[in-house]
């Protein structure tokens, strides 16, 4: 088993901005843009982001399954598919149960069908349910996944319910590992994925984002059980999107790196060193998307499913 994929699903936005329902609990997000004009440039360089992140990939080898939004649509933070679905080796494609309105209408049958035409597809298992009891889980931002060993990392938050997360691992047979973040105001840290990306033999972990010494400790001695290399970010680093990148497989099953410019500028060389023994790091530049609270990693839902043929 794999820890990371060859191909990724992304969408090409057509009203990507900062989204004022979602800026309450992201502390990474800049205020809505009011501005007519303003919207519509931010939107189209979003789109130019995307495309540069796709072309980047593909050149590496790493296939992109690139998906436009539906035409009037109402869906600014359609650029981060990998809240509402992941996908699994078995064959497994899970739906999440989003926090905000406007993120449930990015769910979406035709994208499910797309992955149907290209890979074999077992079982799509639907929990949005669980959002008429106010249950969220947002997906592999809300679960950061230790596929090999089926350990699931989930920092608490209003995206990431404990009963929720629980649900997910007993469905999926893995086992939860939970514990608390807080950001520079004291605050949960939105989505997993911002404080822990797990390759194929290093791990970079916003452990100092983790306030309880015990729960720290727990945490990095479980990261450190899985045989890989541990590399700690600091808070600073962590509100670069230091922590949020992912690692994917490009030509020749060469481990790929791919994280913003933000978020490398914001390693320190030795870091970078560190992470260069395992991977190439592949840094892109991605501002306008991150205006939205997210990068890089957000942007992708790895697919690890079987491809047809």
């Amino acid at each position: 088993m794999n820890q990371s994929p060859r191909a990724v699903l992304m969408i090409n936005p057509l009203g990507f901005n900062p989204n004022p329902e979602t800026a309450v609990d992201n502390a990474f997000q800049d205020a809505a843009i009011s501005d007519v004009a303003e919207r519509a440039a931010v939107a189209a360089e979003a789109r130019v982001e995307v495309a540069r992140i796709a072309t980047g990939l593909r050149e590496l080898g790493v296939e992109v399954l690139l998906i436009d939004d539906l035409p009037g649509s109402d869906v600014p933070d359609s650029v981060f598919p990998n809240n509402w679905i992941s996908t699994h080796e078995d064959g497994r494609v899970v739906l999440y149960p989003m926090a905000t309105p406007s993120r449930r209408r990015e769910r979406r049958a035709d994208v499910i069908d797309a992955l149907r035409e290209r890979y074999v597809v077992s079982d799509v298992i639907d929990l949005s349910a669980m959002e008429q009891d106010a249950l969220y889980l947002e997906g592999t931002g809300a679960l950061v996944l230790d596929r090999v060993n089926r350990v699931a990392y989930v920092a608490r938050s209003g995206r990431a319910h404990t009963v929720a997360a629980l649900r997910w691992c007993s469905a999926m047979g893995y086992d939860a590992e939970i514990f608390d973040t807080v950001d520079a105001h004291g605050a949960p840290i939105y989505h997993t994925n911002v404080v822990l990306s797990i390759g194929s033999e290093f791990v970079t972990a916003g452990l100092g984002n983790i306030p309880d010494p015990a729960e720290r400790a727990r945490v990095q001695a479980r990261l450190a059980t899985s045989g890989r290399e541990v590399v700690a970010l600091d808070p600073g680093q962590i509100a670069e999107f230091a922590g949020n990148g992912l690692e994917l497989l490009g030509a020749d099953d060469r481990p790929i790196f791919a994280l913003s410019t933000r978020a490398a500028a914001a390693l320190r060389p030795d870091q970078r060193a560190l992470i260069e023994r395992f991977t190439h790091v592949f840094p892109i530049s991605i501002p306008t998307i991150e205006r939205s609270g997210g990068s890089v990693r957000c942007t992708l839902a790895g697919i690890h499913l079987t491809p047809r043929g």
